[in-house]
């Protein structure tokens, strides 16, 4: 007789159980925080609105795809960004297929949330996250007849994390998730509350493993589906980020919800994470308020080329410019020679503009935002 080791394999696999008495103030604490969240957003300026749908959309897509592996040009994605999302694009950059492919599907699920999640548009996902891939069955559920199986350590000697199910039976498994999804969504006929029903979904979907690849991107993106089905609205939730940040913690807590199907541990680290991703995405919007007060200040101060610099710098968000700013990253971003970039340098640290700290080669620059910010951390951007 076959052990039943995995969820998948339990006689209580698709119903799923969960104590709701530890999710109900989770649950409280989201909703309030989206009311709050929605309601700053709200006093952006229609710039600034799109401003944080490219830097929300774009580091979501950076950070889904870090998580496995995947590392994107940050410049050329945002680009694709805009130009999916109908917005301005500053010159030309030359986008990869898979920055365009990632942007084509994060503008799908943020203009399309209402849309029923069907074995077509998972498809199409899958279809436009692969975009240039050519070793990997692309666009359909996978066929071969290998184990899927999650793996590390050495060739001769896996240790296997986790088994999905068959090839033959991701059909049907698949037909039972949809089927799922659309019951529990707000109109379906068995209604769960958006943290339960964005967890279950997760969960639910990478355990089967439908695809080849991909996987755990398409599963957070049917996450901020769910939960912008529940709100009514697209969420622009920092999700894929908030995981990055305690990624072993992910795997871990994936890895403990292999075995059963009682979610309840699951689904309370699940809903603190997006409660966090939540508070992620009202820094972010802060951080936009910021950087408006910031250029009503400076920007008639500046030459092109500082301005320029300092685009840069606030191109990388609320977290910076990874590793301190360094005379050497001035010269790269303006193709300027030295003695102008030490001039440009300093008449920013004498206009308050950049701090500066260290000596020689070990001489770093931080971008001084203090003054303009608001509720957000008192964080400079260096």
């Amino acid at each position: 007789m076959t052990q039943k080791k995995w969820n998948w394999q339990k006689d209580d696999w698709g119903n799923f159980t969960y104590d709701n008495s530890e999710l109900e103030k989770l649950e409280r604490e989201y909703s309030r925080q989206s009311g709050f969240s929605f309601g700053i957003a709200r006093h952006l300026s229609r710039e600034d609105q799109n401003d944080l749908i490219v830097e929300i959309v774009s580091n979501e897509a950076i950070k889904t795809s870090e998580i496995e592996g995947e590392y994107l040009d940050r410049e050329s994605l945002q680009s694709s960004i805009r130009r999916e999302f109908g917005l301005g694009v500053a010159g030309y950059h030359k986008v990869k297929p898979a920055e365009a492919g990632i942007a084509e599907m994060m503008k799908d699920i943020f203009t399309n949330y209402d849309s029923p999640l069907t074995e077509k548009s998972l498809c199409n996902w899958h279809e436009m996250l692969m975009s240039g891939r050519r070793n990997i069955e692309i666009g359909k559920y996978r066929t071969h007849k290998e184990p899927m199986q999650v793996v590390s350590g050495r060739y001769d000697k896996p240790k296997v994390h986790f088994e999905a199910p068959p090839s033959a039976e991701v059909p049907k498994e698949m037909d039972f998730f949809l089927d799922w999804f659309k019951e529990s969504a707000p109109t379906g006929q068995k209604p769960l509350t958006p943290l339960v029903r964005a967890g279950i979904a997760h969960i639910y979907f990478v355990s089967i493993h439908p695809f080849e690849d991909g996987n755990g991107r398409i599963g957070r993106g049917i996450v901020e589906k769910s939960l912008s089905q529940n709100m009514g609205q697209p969420t622009l939730i920092a999700i894929s980020s908030t995981i990055d940040d305690r990624k072993r913690e992910y795997y871990e807590e994936l890895a403990a919800q292999s075995t059963g199907n009682d979610l309840t541990n699951w689904l309370i680290y699940f809903g603190k994470t997006i409660i966090s991703a939540q508070k992620q995405t009202i820094n972010q919007v802060d951080f936009i308020i910021t950087k408006a007060k910031f250029f009503d200040a400076h920007k008639e101060n500046l030459n092109p080329r500082q301005l320029k610099v300092i685009n840069r710098i606030l191109l990388e968000g609320p977290k910076g410019f990874q590793g301190g700013f360094s005379a050497k990253n001035y010269r790269a971003i303006t193709k300027s020679p030295t003695a102008t970039a030490t001039r440009d340098l300093q008449d920013l640290v004498n206009k308050g503009i950049f701090t500066k700290t260290g000596q020689l080669k070990s001489t770093r620059y931080t971008l001084d935002l203090s003054t303009f910010q608001g509720k957000q951390d008192k964080e400079s951007m260096t």
